[in-house]
């Protein structure tokens, strides 16, 4: 029989399945997937047969990015490490907390931590009645005082936005694992190709992959990694809450980690070079930059992180306070004023207006972060050209 024009368009000649394996990511850019039988769609619900149904759920090009970044996060790790993809950072974040958490539960997290996860912290979750101490990380006795009965997190940076603080990891991993809580670590500004966190005793981290791993400024997206069972757990609330990662971002993503060692060990060079000239500079009071010897965490970056890679971001603060940071930013010409990091273009942003306007100015103040402090991160350009500008830019002030 045939069948009508309306039914050909839509039922057309069934795509062929290759035998060769291809050399570019697949990107299933499908909601939904059809099944031989009933009985198939069920036991897939139901979590007795492997596969794909809905893409809010699972997808293939989502799985095979955030498995990705667990191979890399994971390599030396014993026992098996596996991932969940996010729409963004905030979506990674935000549901491994809430999977982590609930209502009477406790979080302790630092002080310095980056704006979007101290207003999830202090005003979202405070109201579903998860409770959280800001503490100095640095101080492992603050912390171990900070704890209490219902804690359920301890939440780190392995590099402090912005003031580049290095996490004692191994020492807050013991600290978390004596009182019975989750310790999950926020590697975005290392990624793993600087520091793995799980080698040193972190139960999850998570990372906005928009930032290093995508590594162009033109995708968002966010991961998890860990264990199965942590993942588990987390790939239910990220189900529930919907913050799942487009195919298409999924393959932009994916693409980045290819080129991420490399881009990685450029960027962070640049920035020592970067930092180093400006630690030097009349106009900088001060200069965070774990790779500088006078950087109060140096050995402990010497200790963590892959040799000669100290991330890439260095925040200086200039003379004259939350004017002369403005006006810094202002006065620049290659570098650019621009939300984000980690691209291929270096970006400036000042600090208490942008990244970490939750925070009130006691709030600032513990955290270390200065009012005209400005974070720069550096990208691919000649470092030199970088120095220049910066030179100019304060000549000008």
């Amino acid at each position: 029989m045939t069948r009508g024009e309306h039914t050909r368009a839509v039922h057309g000649p069934t795509p062929p399945v290759p035998e060769q394996r291809p050399m570019g990511l697949p990107v299933y850019r499908t909601a939904a997937w059809s099944f031989e039988t009933a009985d198939e769609y069920r036991d897939l619900l139901d979590g007795s047969r492997a596969g794909y149904a809905y893409s809010r759920t699972d997808n293939p090009t989502a799985d095979a990015f955030a498995q990705g970044v667990a191979a890399l996060e994971g390599v030396h790790v014993d026992g098996e490490v596996v991932g969940q993809p996010f729409a963004s950072g905030m979506a990674a974040i935000a549901t491994t907390l809430m999977a982590l958490t609930g209502a009477g539960r406790h979080v302790v997290c630092p002080r310095e931590v980056y704006g979007g996860t101290y207003g999830l912290l202090d005003d979202l979750l405070s109201r579903f009645g998860v409770t959280t101490t800001f503490v100095d990380t640095t101080d492992l006795d603050a912390v171990r005082a900070a704890f209490r009965p219902e804690t359920s997190v301890l939440w780190g940076e392995t590099l402090a936005n912005p003031t580049m603080t290095v996490a004692d990891l191994p020492s807050l991993a013991a600290i978390a694992h004596e009182a019975g809580a989750v310790f999950v670590v926020d590697s975005t500004f290392a990624s793993p190709a600087v520091c793995r966190p799980l080698e040193h005793g972190v139960d999850v981290v998570v990372h906005s992959a928009t930032k290093y791993i995508g590594g162009h400024s033109d995708v968002t997206g966010g991961v998890a990694v860990g264990s199965r069972d942590l993942l588990a757990r987390i790939r239910h609330d990220r189900n529930e809450l919907g913050g799942s990662l487009s195919p298409d971002d999924a393959f932009l993503l994916h693409r980045g980690l290819a080129t991420l060692p490399l881009r990685m060990a450029r960027q962070c060079a640049s920035a020592l070079t970067v930092a180093a000239a400006l630690a030097e500079h009349p106009g900088i009071e001060s200069v965070d930059y774990p790779g500088l010897p006078g950087h109060r965490d140096h050995g402990l970056a010497v200790k963590l992180f892959d040799e000669g890679r100290f991330g890439a971001v260095v925040t200086v603060t200039p003379a004259g306070g939350a004017a002369a940071g403005m006006a810094l930013c202002d006065r620049l010409q290659l570098v650019s004023v621009a939300t984000s990091l980690g691209g291929t273009h270096s970006k400036v942003s000042h600090v208490a207006t942008t990244t970490h306007r939750q925070l009130d100015e006691d709030a600032l103040a513990a955290a270390g972060i200065g009012a005209g402090a400005v974070r720069i991160s550096v990208g691919l350009e000649d470092p030199q050209d970088l120095i220049a500008d910066v030179t100019q830019a304060l000549a000008s002030s």
